[in-house]
């Protein structure tokens, strides 16, 4: 039992090393806020998500042949990253949080694919800049005070010529993000936000999409989600 323990201690240490490598930087007092408020949100509870990629994920990328390298804003608690691995994916995940980016290390060591993922808590701005581009740009559910379309043109800048740029959220007709106020002024239509795409360099494509889940009480619940998914011509 007190090898068992030691051992997990060390793995835990051995993780936590490396997530600390990428250094948290004093931003702007509205990014430090979101940092703060997802780490208080994130150490509330064992854990906050499912632990399942996200559907639209699985949907858009799938079919992909030839994986590459993969950038993927807001990675929360790892599991959209850990699928990207496991498809052959080599992926860069952000977050804000430096208590999810924990628990993705966890899950990607877990899953065996902990080699094919780098975990950062810098900016995406800071990330991009430094980076080659990506074959492949996600973002799902991060919803900005800058915006949508910000955050479309941020991404989109960071896609090689023939790669993907996939972007999901909560439509603003989307029952959860309608009982939301923080989501109720962040949610965005894909259609309105594509125009930051120029469409010469862009084949777009955007929509809203209804999905159900059934929930712990065992309710069914809609979901609506604006999909922007995009390749850059080559």
């Amino acid at each position: 039992m007190w090898q068992a323990a030691c051992g997990a201690r060390h793995r835990r240490e051995a993780i936590m090393t490396e997530i600390h490598t990428y250094a948290p930087r004093h931003d702007e007092p509205a990014r430090d806020a979101h940092r703060a408020a997802w780490e208080e949100r994130y150490q509330s509870r064992p854990a906050v998500w499912s632990g399942q990629p996200n559907q639209p994920l699985v949907d858009e990328i799938e079919h992909i042949a030839e994986p590459g390298r993969a950038l993927e804003v807001g990675c929360g608690e790892g599991a959209d990253a850990v699928w990207l691995a496991g498809q052959g994916w080599l992926v860069t995940a952000v977050d804000l949080s430096a208590t999810a980016l924990e628990r993705a290390a966890v899950l990607a060591a877990d899953a065996g694919v902990a080699q094919h993922i780098t975990f950062t808590d810098a900016p995406v701005e800071d990330v991009i800049a430094g980076s080659e581009a990506f074959n492949l740009v996600t973002s799902l559910y991060t919803h900005p005070d800058a915006g949508g379309r910000w955050l479309v043109d941020t991404l989109a800048s960071a896609v090689a010529p023939g790669g993907m740029l996939l972007v999901v959220a909560h439509h603003p007709t989307d029952p959860h993000a309608m009982e939301h106020p923080d989501l109720r002024t962040t949610a965005f239509d894909a259609a309105e936000v594509s125009d930051a795409l120029d469409r010469d360099l862009w084949e777009v494509s955007a929509t809203v999409r209804e999905r159900t889940t059934r929930m712990a009480d065992g309710h069914e619940r809609l979901w609506r989600d604006s999909v922007l998914a995009a390749r850059r011509h080559g």
